[in-house]
């Protein structure tokens, strides 16, 4: 019989959680996971450390090598400041940035599920249906950017033209212009290139759908709209959580097809975060205001992508 003492020594097998094989799976492959990852989180910190420490200190100095007396000397929190004080343009841009994002993103997402649905169904031809709606998407953004500047163009564009020929309105218009227009001419070149992107992780999340379902959802007579809504839609969430979290990121930091098309303009009616840091720190060689910029810039996206992952975790 065993002793007091020894029972006390013995531990309690029953208050202690057994090590499952499945628990010891999972650790293993977390720990695998974390390896994989570990290379490209090393060299994407070695590459941006240095620029985000930079602007860090940017941020809180006053930063311009084209005024002597002040380059260098502590700031505090007075580029932050400037951002909000009266005639400031970042109030402006950042409400243009808002405006991009909401409508690029709603067009896009929309239309990408739209041709996802399209192409993700058997037909013939449908390889290269597929590559030929994917190449907008391989093509360089500064190139399309410049193809549908030309396209706008009021004298030698095509899309007066095709106006002009179908007998629509705005066959005369100078797109990029006056404000309303060029807004028009941004989200269509941006719709143009960046759609097949959220098609293609679409068609991703589509393609792991189990046709098992559909083939019984259709034995319990559901018609299409219900088997979208409650299986396609559902099980195609996590998909749909990347493409939003790339494209709205993406949107939000918009600078290449505002730089060529409109160039802020016309005035600052097109003046986008990332547009405006640019003048910050290439035009008016304003290094604190532009740190300051950067990290606000950061701030967001890191809001903006914690906040997808939450609605989308509470949903799930």
């Amino acid at each position: 019989m065993a002793t007091i003492d020894e029972a006390r020594d013995t531990p309690d097998r029953q208050t202690r959680p057994p090590k499952t094989r499945r628990g010891t799976l999972l650790a293993q492959d977390r720990r695998l996971g974390y390896g994989l990852i570990a290379p490209a989180i090393i060299l994407l910190l070695a590459i941006t450390a240095y620029p985000l420490v930079y602007n860090i200190w940017n941020s809180f100095h006053y930063a311009v090598p084209d005024i002597p007396f002040i380059n260098g000397k502590l700031a505090g929190l007075a580029n932050f400041r400037r951002m909000f004080t009266t005639g400031s343009v970042f109030v402006p841009a950042l409400v243009h940035t808002v405006l991009f994002t909401i409508v690029s993103v709603a067009i896009e997402v929309s239309i990408g599920l739209v041709l996802a649905l399209a192409l993700n169904r058997p037909f013939r031809g449908r390889g290269l249906v597929r590559a030929a709606v994917f190449i907008p998407w391989a093509v360089p953004t500064v190139v399309s950017a410049e193809v549908w500047k030309e396209m706008f163009d009021p004298q030698q564009g095509f899309v007066d033209y095709a106006l002009k020929l179908l007998h629509l309105g705005g066959s005369t218009t100078t797109w990029l212009a006056n404000t309303d227009t060029s807004w028009v001419a941004l989200f269509v070149a941006d719709a143009w290139k960046n759609t097949p992107f959220v098609a293609i992780i679409l068609i991703g999340g589509l393609q792991v759908i189990p046709a098992e379902i559909y083939e019984a959802a259709k034995i319990d007579g559901a018609s299409p709209w219900r088997q979208f809504r409650r299986l396609t839609l559902p099980l195609l969430k996590p998909a749909l959580m990347v493409a939003l979290i790339f494209r709205t990121l993406s949107a939000f930091l918009v600078f290449d097809v505002v730089y060529i098309m409109s160039n802020g303009g016309p005035g600052t009616s097109t003046e986008t975060l990332a547009y405006l840091d640019f003048n910050a720190f290439h035009v008016d060689n304003d290094y604190g205001f532009g740190g300051a910029i950067s990290l606000v810039l950061i701030a967001l996206c890191l809001l903006i992508a914690a906040a997808y992952t939450r609605i989308f975790r509470e949903r799930a």
